[in-house]
């Protein structure tokens, strides 16, 4: 009698696609430090924040409503984790936990941040094998590019709702990753988590931007055409979003403009740039000024 090989996919079919983890979401929004601030010294009701901070009253209650097991965070350090000494393209955080930052004021007063570290050894092994290379980071501070996301989303609470992997990029010093390369490492991503053996259920969020100028001439500059254009081809036609190249940001969206490139990473990460469903709107939002900088805010939900 012929033996019968074991099919080591068997278990995995067997347990079907519900035991594996999957991407929900994908969220995008600024990281403005100022709104940080606001929080933090009861501002957000005065009459300069308190539009901003309604436009994230029903995200608020989404999440809520939306809890996730995990949340891969994309965003930019600050020159905190990272100087000029070391700037990786692309860092993974891989441990258990990670301090908010002092960014010369002090941490700010909100929880600190727990990671995740099973499933952002594996999201990282899965992505190096598919040619992206990472950087593996097991202790860094975070500063407010991913805190202030964070209390967008979640309020002002005890402790964070679930585990966070943050997730660097570097669009600080050139040369940067250019928004077609940040496209396609999304979608790796999104393989990655979709592979992983655990129902777990993941939210990526891209954060940074919109049109903003910090310094120069041109501070202060903020093009509501350019940020309402990209917000349409990323919901709705993503790879035309990919093509825009890094000198098109820097004219059209201000030297610090070019942070909409992670915008691309989360998006990238959803099931319609690989052939699924048409991912659904949740929420969009869109305000001016905060802190000489322009506020942009999506929600997707992954069909």
């Amino acid at each position: 009698m012929r033996k019968r090989i074991a099919n080591p996919k068997a278990n995995i079919i067997k347990k079907g696609v519900l035991d594996m983890a999957k991407v929900s979401a994908s969220v995008f929004t600024s990281h403005v430090p100022a709104i940080g601030a606001a929080l933090d010294m009861g501002k957000s009701q005065e009459p300069y924040w308190q539009p901003l901070f309604k436009g994230y009253e029903f995200s608020k209650q989404w999440m809520k409503d939306n809890k996730p097991d995990a949340i891969f965070l994309v965003y930019n350090d600050h020159a905190t984790a990272f100087s000029l000494e070391m700037i990786p393209t692309f860092a993974i955080g891989c441990a258990a936990e990670f301090k908010p930052a002092d960014e010369g004021w002090g941490p700010r007063p909100v929880p600190m941040v727990y990671g995740h570290p099973e499933l952002a050894s594996h999201i990282a092994h899965s992505v190096i094998q598919q040619d992206f290379d990472l950087t593996i980071v097991n202790k860094m501070d975070v500063d407010h590019g991913l805190t202030v996301p964070l209390s967008l989303m979640c309020g002002e609470v005890d402790a964070w709702p679930c585990p966070v992997i943050p997730f660097a990029v570097n669009v600080v010093q050139y040369p940067v990753p250019s928004g077609n390369r940040c496209f396609q490492l999304g979608k790796a991503i999104g393989k990655a988590i979709r592979s992983f053996e655990q129902p777990l259920n993941v939210q990526i969020w891209g954060t940074g931007g919109m049109s903003h100028q910090l310094q120069g001439p041109r501070a202060g500059l903020i093009n509501k055409e350019f940020d309402a254009k990209f917000l349409d081809l990323l919901i709705n036609d993503p790879t035309s979003a990919a093509a825009i190249d890094h000198m098109e940001y820097v004219r059209e969206a201000g030297s610090e403009g070019i942070e909409l490139v992670m915008w691309l990473i989360a998006r990238g990460a959803m099931s319609d740039v690989d052939g699924g469903p048409a991912a659904e709107l949740i929420h969009r939002f869109y305000h001016v000024p905060a802190s000489n900088t322009a506020v942009g805010h999506a929600i997707l939900k992954n069909n």
